[in-house]
């Protein structure tokens, strides 16, 4: 597979064209950011630890018969992926309350919810990746309603799988985003499932395991995603 022109940087991931028309490469990279950008920083290894975690769980979402655009692995911090027509809708699954849903609503952080919530969000930082709803995105033209309808299906199917996975192992997922687009027409499971993008807790101690530990100043970043692996049973490069 030949890397030919980068497509796309964002803060923490690169994209580039291949010689299929139908395949991306993805690159990780060990910037981090939080806050739209605000914050930024290198962490070592941390490309190649969330590269090898997005291969390891879109193939356990394979397996349970979910679409994912992941292909191959090719280096420490490149994957193989579909090229698709991406939605700027983030999906997300919310099992216990933390984040912007304990600020928007006054919740306390730790409360469980029954049954998980489901939000919307328009992928934009530069107006902060608002909350939206499901008429926004149709007026918009952001995705079709049938799609709509399949990406909250895909979503809640990912959370039957991964809780479990992560329950299994020890923790508790929090809450998670997701992304779709379209290959040939139908939805697929794009961009990464990562501690980036999701919140785990260890079930017992409730600490944080994800990203919050790079939001919130607390450190060990990388140690506490190559915890998650270790618990997981992924076999990280050395």
């Amino acid at each position: 597979m030949e890397k030919r022109a980068e497509l796309y940087a964002g803060k923490a991931k690169s994209v580039y064209l291949t010689d299929d028309p139908d395949l991306l490469i993805l690159e990780f990279r060990d910037d981090t950011s939080a806050f739209d950008g605000e914050k930024m920083e290198k962490l070592a290894r941390k490309g190649t630890v969330n590269n090898y975690f997005n291969v390891f769980i879109m193939g356990k979402l394979a397996e349970a018969g979910i679409p994912v655009h992941v292909e191959k692995l090719l280096l420490d911090n490149q994957v193989l992926v579909k090229k698709l027509d991406m939605m700027p809708v983030e999906c997300v699954v919310r099992n216990i309350a933390a984040g912007s849903i304990c600020r928007r609503l006054g919740v306390e952080e730790g409360l469980d919810l029954n049954p998980p919530t489901y939000e919307l969000f328009l992928k934009n930082d530069a107006l902060h990746d608002p909350m939206i709803n499901e008429s926004h995105v149709e007026t918009f033209g952001w995705a079709k309603p049938e799609h709509l309808v399949r990406m909250k299906e895909l979503t809640f199917q990912v959370n039957d799988v991964l809780k479990k996975l992560f329950a299994d192992a020890g923790m508790l997922l929090v809450d998670y985003k997701l992304e779709f687009g379209l290959f040939h027409g139908d939805v697929v499971l794009g961009d990464e499932f990562s501690p980036d993008g999701c919140r785990l807790w260890d079930a017992a101690s409730r600490e944080k395991l994800d990203k919050d530990r790079f939001r919130q100043g607390l450190g060990g970043v990388v140690e506490a995603y190559e915890e998650v692996a270790r618990r997981l049973g992924m076999k990280l490069p050395e």
